[in-house]
């Protein structure tokens, strides 16, 4: 009696498994990115506000908020892409936050006279619940963490038999294998 025709299961992504394209954007990362997200709108709406409308009044402060609505934007978008590429954008982006968030913060209190109005960096982002301090910290250690995480040696599962397990195979592989169980290790 021959056993019935498993109906083929969808096929994996064609990318390679070690490359992990959403990897930024899952668990932790949706909250951090929303949370970016929110600071990007915010900084930006605030800076283009204030730059438009009394940029004599704090030349300096409007300018550093707007600086760092910039840098929202480029975290935000980079850690929604996700790419080995963006990740390190998003790497270097969150340092520079944490450098401007320190240097604007210890600045904005020692010389207040040059902030008549704060900044999204001000006091450290007192402002702001601190948000802006803590932020790029946990940034950085979520990427971090998938910098870390272990490649795989390359191998695709491009579909699995019925059973539910699949059946690496390399290029040398039986000729007459079916499509439902290939394996691939990710050569081309």
């Amino acid at each position: 009696m021959s056993e019935p025709a498993a109906s083929p299961e969808p096929a994996a992504s064609p990318e390679p498994a070690g490359s992990r394209p959403d990897s930024t954007r899952t668990g932790p990362g949706r909250l951090l990115v929303a949370v970016y997200g929110l600071f990007a709108l915010s900084a930006s709406a605030r800076a283009a506000v204030q730059i438009a409308t009394k940029f004599s009044h704090a030349p300096v402060a409007y300018l550093l908020s707007a600086f760092a609505a910039v840098v929202y934007i480029v975290a935000t978008v980079t850690l929604t892409v996700g790419s080995p590429t963006a990740r390190r954008i998003a790497v270097l982006s969150c340092s520079i936050e944490l450098a401007g968030v320190l240097a604007v913060g210890t600045w904005s209190l020692a010389d207040p006279a040059t902030f008549p109005d704060a900044t999204v960096w001000s006091g450290y982002g007192s402002g702001y619940g601190f948000v802006p301090l803590v932020l790029p910290v946990f940034g950085l250690l979520w990427l971090r963490r998938w910098a870390r995480r272990p490649r795989t040696a390359g191998t695709t599962v491009t579909s699995a038999p019925a059973a539910g397990r699949g059946v690496a195979h390399d290029e040398a592989s039986t000729p007459g294998q079916g499509a439902a169980d290939v394996v691939t290790d990710g050569r081309t």
